[in-house]
């Protein structure tokens, strides 16, 4: 089977989903066709009181049922074809235009020939026909519809075939005038090889724009992987000398160089805690470059109770100094487990709670309840805070992305944390929704709700 895929056309998926839309539309069209034939036949023999030979209503309703047939069996066919056959969506879309080119041709014939506007209708397929099929191909339909129309108003000039004219609608025949003959032609076969011209290099074009689109985009993909490397790479470098001075206080902490003070002691200890958190703030960074390069993603069990207690007891501290009510409200199991990574979830979840507590305001209230819906389990965060114009909540999950309210008042931010918490959630084949006013909403402040949801069962996306 021959390809007549245009050389323009690299990304398949999207082009066979154009062809597939295009190919129901014309299944449509083709339906409508069929019940405007019926009209019209009733309309020129019992409105218009044209009288139609019994040949003519014989060849016209064998048309219409043989349009209507071929449309029945290609509309079932439809389903089984597919761009892996070799029989592909394509070659159906030249088989519908060789079939309805043949259909309009006999229908032309049969209603009064070059008499019969209706042999403009071929101009809409070779436009059709130029935006799905390479150029070659729909030149060569062009020239073979130009040759059949000639000949068939030629062979009827020359009583050859009979000609069909309908009574009463031209006083005077013109289809034996060889001179309105051939500047019809000439004019016919110009419009023909024009309309087929432009419609090709438009379609040629903007598929060309859409390839170079796709190219850019893979390319931002790359450097986002390179990028990506490079903080893996830079990070490992940060992460060794900090692990180092960890083991070197560890040594001084368990008195393997000699006994230290109480004092010096406590502030090893702290010192400690220090070099814990900026190495668990390491592997989160780690954490996040693998899932973005690597689409790496752990599965396995965890509590998301723990993880609600560790991220408020994190928080407490940012909260009370700026004396905020941070809530927790258990309203499932102690025990509640869902799959998933432990990791980037906390991620995610302490990501809103840290955007509740900025933009809260001081003397402010943040709740985080836990709750099981069905076989979810289901955080909400809300607050009473500034809130989210309701203009920005559909687009709050984009990268860069930051609501207008927060722009130009000082609020530190890039637009990429609620992106980031978005992909952790849909990679947990998770839900995150935003509500704005929330229930927590006062007079002055409308305040903020995200609704997360997780299935409880293990329902991991692969990579």
């Amino acid at each position: 089977m021959i390809t007549l895929i245009p050389a323009w056309a690299q990304h398949h998926e999207e082009f066979w989903n154009a062809i597939r839309r295009r190919n129901l539309w014309f299944i449509k069209l083709r339906y409508a066709a069929v019940i405007m034939l019926l009209f019209l036949l009733v309309g020129i023999e019992f409105v218009l009181e044209l009288p139609l030979t019994k040949i003519q209503i014989t060849a016209i309703v064998f048309i219409m049922l043989s349009i209507l047939g071929y449309n029945l069996v290609i509309h079932w066919l439809r389903k089984f074809v597919t761009p892996q056959t070799s029989f592909n969506n394509l070659h159906l879309s030249l088989l519908m235009m060789i079939l309805d080119l043949v259909s309009l041709t006999s229908l032309i014939h049969y209603s009064g020939g070059i008499e019969n506007p209706l042999y403009m209708f071929y101009i809409f397929h070779m436009i059709i026909g130029s935006l799905i099929l390479p150029g070659i191909v729909i030149y060569s339909i062009a020239t073979a519809v130009i040759i059949s129309f000639s000949a068939l108003v030629l062979f009827e000039y020359y009583g050859i075939i009979q000609h069909h004219n309908i009574a009463g609608v031209l006083t005077v025949p013109i289809y034996d005038n060889l001179h309105f003959i051939l500047i019809v032609l000439v004019v016919f076969s110009l419009m023909m090889y024009v309309s087929v011209f432009l419609a090709n290099k438009i379609a040629r074009q903007l598929y060309e724009q859409e390839q170079k689109l796709w190219e850019s985009i893979e390319k931002l993909n790359e450097a986002e992987k390179v990028k990506q490397k490079y903080v893996i790479g830079i990070v490992h470098e940060i992460k060794s000398p900090i692990a180092a001075v960890e083991s070197y206080i560890d040594l001084i902490i368990k008195n393997y160089v000699g006994p230290v003070s109480r004092e010096v002691e406590e502030k090893l200890l702290r010192a400690k805690t220090r070099t814990d958190e900026a190495i668990k703030m390491i592997n989160n960074v780690l954490h996040i470059s693998k899932l973005r390069l690597l689409d790496e993603i752990a599965d396995e069990e965890i509590s998301i109770v723990e993880i609600a207690e560790s991220i408020i007891s994190k928080q407490k501290v940012v909260a009370d100094s700026k004396n905020i009510e941070l809530v927790l409200k258990k309203d499932c199991e102690e025990n509640a487990k869902l799959f998933g990574d432990h990791v980037l979830i906390e991620i995610a979840l302490s990501n809103i709670l840290n955007n509740a507590i900025k933009y809260v305001g001081d003397n402010g209230r943040v709740e985080m309840i836990l709750r099981k819906e069905n076989e979810n389990c289901v955080i909400e965060i809300c607050d009473n805070g500034i809130g989210i114009p309701v203009s920005d909540q559909e687009k709050i999950f984009d990268e860069f992305y930051r609501a207008s309210n927060i722009k130009h008042k000082g609020y530190e931010g890039t637009g990429l944390g609620l992106s980031l918490v978005n992909q952790i959630i849909k990679k947990h084949n998770g839900n995150i929704k935003v509500l704005s006013p929330s229930r927590l909403q006062t007079n002055e402040k409308p305040g903020t709700s995200f609704i997360i949801s997780f299935p409880i069962k293990r329902t991991i996306t692969a990579g």
